[in-house]
């Protein structure tokens, strides 16, 4: 009743400030009602927004005034905090917006921004928050590493910031480490672009949309952070070789025409948020934030999606696959479904081919073109032996992961260990009830866990969830690779 209280008083505040989901030119007493309203989807990113009313694709569906939005010149409007900032310019514009919010939380309810700051996530999932045992949670490399340069960044950017902090003498605990990342990840997560600050804006009520993945539909350009604006926009001209050219957003002349979920509008001098699908009375209304793999969604914003169209796996190659080609290493990747991408099909087929012959077939390898059914078997048996070796040298197998999910999931210790017993391999479960001091029920039962200890677990659930989809789309290449040999049985 309480949060549900809150709500209501944060979403009063929201419409005083003028953002609202209606078109009337009324003042509503409350930011939602007409076209959305603030709802729980527990399956699909818990607390968003869903619709109230059926709405069309390209159809307004909120408005937030730039005087909302929270933005590094808004924040400093504060002399002190400004004549501080204005002494440390070598600080990029993504840290003087850290400082900025923490200077905010610190004001406490004499923030004119208190209300939309008591809403934010007291914590997040992204990557730079993970601890060493969720780290080496995620078992390959690529995640590892990538983890590892998100806490150096994070930590780096915290050292070189404490200076700016310590003039504005903020409160100790605004000063740790833990509450620098909690800013950068609320900025990292939350921010839409505009077009005069890189480090983007806060926007209340517009950051409560959640993530709706690409797909065959258009919805933004480029990624999440080139929301069209009112001037102009890169689009792909398919007609013209796939080069970028600009188009002056005028010409987008209806709302269903907009190749974006929303974007700063001059003319309206607000962020406008449109309906990037038909959506029916109690639908969730999503919002595109880009093109992001599920590692890249967990670095940036704390959660991965369960069926990831835009997803990618980099399997080890031979030195020689790289050089047989001119493809980029970037663009020799495993599709979410298992599919090898266009590019790894045609540099595995002429690192096949003897090199003497590879100039004669080169043409037909970059058209796609299988070169010969003895080519196009050994790769298939190539493939298929890459991921087994891959899967075989993971520390867990996926049946082992399912089971760790379903105990991690379960309140019960005695529930707990006997999902643990069925594990062929059970060291990280114990390193973990060792690491947190979880030797017995008593110590397990969410009562007695700590704050610290379930959002270890929480991350360790991501980990394992991301490493589980890692490891499918090796079984699903399999799959395809047998697939494909079978055919030449036929």
């Amino acid at each position: 009743m309480e949060e549900h209280q809150n709500l209501e008083s944060f979403l009063t505040w929201a419409a005083k400030l003028g953002i609202s989901d209606s078109t009337t030119t009324n003042h509503p007493q409350h930011s939602l009602s007409s076209s959305l309203s603030l709802s729980n989807f527990p399956h699909s990113g818990g607390r968003g927004l869903g619709a109230v009313r059926d709405l069309k694709r390209g159809e307004l569906i909120l408005k937030v005034p730039k005087s909302a939005l929270m933005t590094r010149d808004s924040v400093m409007e504060d002399k002190k905090l400004c004549f501080s900032v204005n002494n440390h310019s070598s600080l990029s514009p993504t840290q003087i917006l850290a400082v900025c919010l923490l200077y905010e939380m610190g004001k406490g309810k004499t923030s004119r921004w208190h209300p939309y700051l008591m809403h934010l996530p007291q914590s997040y999932d992204i990557l730079a928050m993970f601890g060493e045992f969720e780290k080496h949670a995620l078992q390959v490399d690529e995640a590892v590493w990538v983890t590892e340069k998100a806490v150096l960044k994070a930590k780096s950017e915290w050292k070189e910031a404490q200076a700016l902090m310590e003039e504005l003498k903020l409160k100790p605990r605004l000063l740790t480490f833990k509450a620098w990342v909690w800013a950068a990840a609320t900025i990292s997560s939350r921010t839409l672009h505009v077009p005069w600050d890189e480090a983007g804006c806060l926007c209340p009520v517009g950051d409560l949309f959640n993530y709706d993945a690409p797909g065959d539909e258009p919805c933004s350009i480029g990624d999440g952070e080139d929301l069209l604006s009112n001037s102009s926009v890169h689009v792909t001209d398919l007609s013209n070789g796939g080069n970028t050219m600009l188009v002056d957003s005028e010409q987008l002349d209806s709302h269903s025409q907009r190749l974006t979920d929303g974007g700063f509008e001059e003319d309206a001098n607000a962020y406008c948020f449109y309906a990037r699908a038909n959506y029916k009375k109690g639908d969730q209304v999503l919002l595109c934030y880009g093109t992001y793999t599920n590692l890249e969604l967990l670095e940036h914003y704390g959660f991965l999606l369960h069926e990831n169209p835009n997803d990618k796996v980099f399997i080890p190659l031979e030195p020689a696959v790289y050089s047989s080609s001119s493809w980029s290493k970037e663009s020799l990747y495993i599709h979410h479904n298992g599919r090898p991408s266009f590019a790894l099909l045609a540099a595995l087929r002429l690192w096949a081919t003897p090199q003497n012959k590879r100039r004669s077939v080169g043409h037909l390898a970059y058209a796609g073109s299988q070169l010969s059914p003895e080519n196009e078997i050994f790769i298939m048996k190539q493939l298929s032996k890459i991921c087994h070796a891959v899967l075989h040298n993971m520390p867990t197998c996926i049946d082992d992961d399912n089971l760790l999910l379903n105990a991690i999931d379960c309140q019960d210790f005695y529930t707990f260990m006997d999902f643990t017993k069925l594990m062929s391999s059970k060291d990280e479960i114990y390193t973990f009830l060792e690491a947190h001091n979880m030797k017995d029920a008593h110590s397990f039962t969410d009562k007695i866990l700590s704050k610290n200890t379930r959002r270890c677990m929480d991350r360790w659930k991501w980990a394992i969830q991301w490493r589980v989809r890692y490891k499918k789309v090796l079984v699903n290449c399999i799959s395809y690779c047998n697939e494909i040999l079978d055919s030449f049985m036929k």
